[in-house]
């Protein structure tokens, strides 16, 4: 997911470590310094795969005597779960038409066993717990605490999202600027991933209760009480109002529902905004809204 717009006042973006995803990535490799809205689904950039060939992202062949392994970089891939069949037993006997009988029953019996557990893992039990996807993300988000800080309407936030029988995303950008700013003084990035083909829970856990791990001077915090789990990632190198870069930002999974609400703010000796919000407060807002806007696209 590309970093936001900014103004022709605003310094280049701290400098992140290489092999770093973009930011906030679409789940599972968040990266809050800067929204993306670029890429398909926060595919990091709304997930991008590595792979340099078009190829689904949970396709995947199976062939008898070949067990298929899970191709790199891709998180959703599962082995087949067709079992290695080894060759047709030789000789025309009734013993070896026995043997063979009893192969092809072994084959169909883990074909159908395959199909229900195939169904299963495809959606059937996909926990949404009543979430719904807008068509427009921008216009469901509830930033009310921001525009108190903000109080410039943003006329024309940008938006997209993809639906998909795997994967319903929204995914929403809005510049912030104070009464009298000539250009945005911050952004406010989100995003909601509806997960309807595999539980996003491992892979989210991992990627952002460890964010600090691959992500330097971030700090990682876990919040109880929004979703079924819920942390809070934020850099703050700012001195005074006059330099460095505020990102916070909120990730929540909620059932096979992820949500992310991300800030960021840059500031120079050149800005306008001498009096910038501080982390506590920034940090307050995000909860504040995720709530808000949980609760409402909840329905």
């Amino acid at each position: 997911m590309s970093t936001p717009p900014q103004s022709p006042q605003q310094p280049e973006q701290p400098e992140q470590s290489s092999g770093a995803p973009a930011q906030p990535s679409a789940y599972p490799y968040p990266n809050p310094q800067s929204p993306a809205p670029g890429g398909p689904m926060g595919f990091p950039p709304a997930a991008q795969a590595t792979q340099t060939g078009p190829q689904s992202v949970y396709a995947q062949p199976t062939l008898i005597g070949r067990p298929v392994q899970p191709q790199p970089g891709n998180p959703y891939a599962q082995p087949a779960p067709y079992p290695v069949v080894g060759p047709s037993p030789t000789g025309g006997g009734g013993a070896g038409r026995a043997v063979l009988w009893a192969v092809v029953g072994a084959v169909v019996a883990s074909a159908a066993w395959a199909a229900g557990v195939f169904l299963t893992a495809s959606g059937a039990d996909a926990d949404l717990r009543g979430y719904a996807a807008p068509t427009n993300l921008c216009t469901s988000t509830d930033y009310s605490s921001f525009k108190a800080e903000y109080t410039a309407e943003d006329s024309a936030p940008s938006h997209n999202g993809i639906k998909d029988d795997a994967l319903d995303e929204g995914l929403c950008n809005i510049s912030l600027k104070k009464s009298g700013s000539s250009y945005s003084d911050a952004y406010l990035y989100t995003q909601l991933d509806l997960h309807k083909k595999t539980d996003p829970a491992p892979e989210f856990t991992a990627s952002w209760k460890n964010y600090g791990d691959s992500h330097k001077g971030y700090d990682v915090e876990s919040i109880s009480g929004i979703g079924d789990e819920a942390y809070l990632v934020s850099d703050d190198t700012t001195t005074g109002s006059t330099s460095g870069s505020l990102y916070a930002t909120l990730a929540v999974r909620d059932g096979w529902v992820t949500y992310t609400m991300s800030y960021s703010a840059y500031y120079t000796s050149y800005d306008t905004d001498t009096d910038p919000p501080k982390l506590a407060e920034v940090s307050a807002w995000l909860k504040t809204d995720t709530r808000a806007t949980l609760r409402d696209l909840r329905g």
